[in-house]
């Protein structure tokens, strides 16, 4: 295998078992509140301690992405992981379960802050493709985790969940340290003042604003739809229906991934997402059976085109500095999934999930189309602002 292959399984397979570690926490969460006596308030805490340290980490090697060993972080992050998720199956207390969270959530991150710098290098004609096929490899990652949860369940405690994740970072941990990496020249060090600059941009700003927003809606999504759905389904079928939330990323960022070379981002982005907010409405109104598996696979398809194209939208804007817009956009998305999950867990506790979830995943939803159009007037074009 040589370099450039060896590199491009390793992230593939980093980013699948990031999918699974991410989405294994929704489904235990009714699991941990047993296990460790919390309720759904502390329970939100889940969501910010998967994220804090990942959003340092991201942000802190995206940025220096030029002037680092991207092998020895790449490397370490990866086998840092899996060790967190062992610490993770063994913890004694929540306390001690949340830290073990911090500590995966920022070994991810430092892995996390480079591999779509290393793939921007090496298929610097086909980034957006890449983009686009790097999160579909996150969505079968995603989707095959409520099964996966419901499997290991059924036959052992939540403890070995994590062990089975972990053993998902074995590829990436041997392959990093296996293979050098490919020389990567033309990423440029970023200084304090181009650093300014960059996010000055229209491009990059109006993309952070988008990339929090989806990052709320998955975050809410991904924490807290099983939970939702356990108050009037069995744990099985309240998986299946996050399973079938995320099954709809499948289809929805394979067309995006032929599309986004044909269509301009912003229109692509408004048509995708505007099914969105009728769909979460309808989802969470109370409506179960078919119509609630229906609407939550519309509102999948639709929220699921945020992320791919909001990030190659940023780097597009300026492909020399891909670290850096990498860690901007990954940190926003971040900011999202962090502080979301946890407004809702607050909000539960006095108005019940119900109520809860509707009124954020609405209102979110309607800002995302909202800071969309609001992008395409402010730079007068659908697609990627050229910069000299």
């Amino acid at each position: 295998m040589d370099q450039k292959r060896a590199w491009t399984v390793a992230v593939f397979s980093f980013i699948f078992a990031d999918a699974v570690a991410v989405q294994a926490r929704g489904p235990i969460l009714a699991t941990l509140g047993e296990e460790f006596s919390v309720s759904a308030a502390t329970l939100g805490l889940v969501a910010p301690a998967g994220t804090a340290g990942f959003l340092v980490a991201v942000v802190v090697t995206g940025t220096l992405a030029g002037r680092l060993s991207m092998r020895s972080v790449l490397l370490v992050g990866a086998a840092c992981t899996a060790g967190s998720l062992i610490a993770m199956s063994a913890a004694p207390t929540y306390a001690v379960f949340l830290v073990a969270l911090v500590g995966q959530g920022t070994a991810a991150g430092a892995f996390r802050g480079l591999d779509r710098v290393v793939l921007s290098h090496l298929y610097a004609e086909h980034r957006a493709r890449m983009y686009t096929v790097y999160t579909l490899v996150w969505a079968v990652g995603a989707v095959l985790t409520p099964q996966l949860v419901s499997i290991v369940l059924a036959v052992a405690e939540w403890r070995t969940l994590f062990l089975v994740v972990a053993c998902a970072f074995l590829p990436a941990t041997l392959l990093a340290a296996r293979y050098d990496l490919p020389s990567i020249d033309t990423e440029r060090s970023v200084s304090r003042a181009e650093l300014a600059a960059l996010l000055r941009r229209p491009a990059v700003l109006g993309s952070c604003l988008g990339m929090i927003l989806t990052g709320a809606l998955e975050g809410i999504l991904f924490t807290w739809i099983v939970y939702y759905a356990e108050t009037f389904y069995p744990t099985t079928t309240a998986n299946a229906l996050l399973s079938v939330y995320l099954l709809a990323y499948i289809p929805a960022r394979l067309s995006c991934a032929t599309a986004i070379e044909r269509v301009p981002h912003l229109l692509l982005l408004l048509v995708a997402l505007t099914p969105a907010i009728p769909a979460l409405a309808v989802a969470f109104s109370g409506v179960t059976g078919p119509a609630l598996f229906a609407t939550i696979f519309v509102a999948g398809a639709a929220i699921s085109t945020g992320f791919p194209v909001l990030s190659a939208y940023a780097v597009e804007s300026a492909p020399g500095y891909s670290g850096p817009l990498n860690a901007v956009t990954n940190g926003s998305t971040y900011v999202g999934l962090a502080t979301a999950p946890a407004i809702v867990g607050v909000l539960a506790g006095r108005y019940g999930i119900r109520t809860a979830i509707q009124w954020t995943v609405v209102a979110i939803a309607v800002a995302f189309v909202l800071a969309v159009g609001a992008l395409w007037r402010w730079t007068n074009t659908p697609g990627v602002p050229r910069h000299t």
